[in-house]
């Protein structure tokens, strides 16, 4: 006799569901990319500055807090300043922020006065590029009507001396009192870490007191100055 077929059919074992992530798990992943982002973006994009002194003055103010773009002069790894995409040089007026020669674990910020091979000359405040004046009345401030001779320090009388290769001659607007290129030298290209362009955020720090005056703080808020292009 042939065998009954069973009337129950074969099942097979279902495939089990992955466990579902958990919101802890998804969260961290989630911040986990957000911060390898912004680190990524700070480091080759954009990357934001406070400004600490008034050596920028009346261009950028004590407070002020800025953007600098990374890429316009080309992305380059940090730390070891290899050049991976290029960019443009720098240009005579740009605004870069660059590691101070002296010390580069600080940043400066400075205007671009010459680059490679310009002649750079103070004669009694006054700035020449090439033997030209420069026309810089537009940023420039000179508050202190004295006149430092030469020899004595190289604020009002500079030069003439011709920018290296790969380098630039900088100066802050606020030429009395600025601690620039005519004190410390030349700031390699290497060195400059991009071109700022705008003011997103400014507070008027130094006019805040503290204590009851926290309430205040609309008043300290320079308004005027919030997406103020840089120039």
């Amino acid at each position: 006799m042939k065998p009954k077929k069973s009337s129950e059919k074969e099942t097979r074992p279902k495939k089990k569901d992955k466990p579902a992530k958990s919101a802890l798990r998804e969260n961290i992943e989630a911040i986990v990319v957000a911060v390898i982002l912004a680190l990524f973006i700070r480091a080759f994009i954009i990357q934001a500055f406070k400004i600490p002194s008034g050596s920028m003055k009346e261009t950028l103010q004590i407070g002020d807090h800025i953007l600098v773009s990374k890429f316009i002069y080309g992305v380059k790894i940090p730390y070891i300043h290899k050049t991976i995409i290029p960019g443009k040089d720098p240009e005579r007026e740009d605004i870069v922020v660059f590691e101070f020669p002296e010390d580069p674990d600080k940043d400066f910020i400075k205007r671009v006065i010459g680059v490679a091979g310009d002649m750079i000359e103070v004669r009694d405040k006054k700035v020449y590029v090439n033997d030209k004046p420069v026309d810089d009345d537009r940023y420039a401030v000179r508050k202190d009507p004295h006149v430092i001779p030469a020899g004595a320090q190289p604020r009002d009388n500079y030069g003439p001396i011709k920018v290296p290769p790969n380098s630039l001659f900088v100066m802050g607007d606020n030429r009395d009192q600025s601690y620039d290129s005519r004190f410390w030298g030349f700031v390699d290209l290497k060195a400059v870490k991009g071109k700022a362009f705008i003011i997103y955020w400014s507070w008027n720090s130094t006019d805040f007191q503290g204590g009851k005056d926290w309430l205040n703080w609309w008043n300290w808020v320079r308004w005027e100055r919030f997406g103020l292009l840089l120039k």
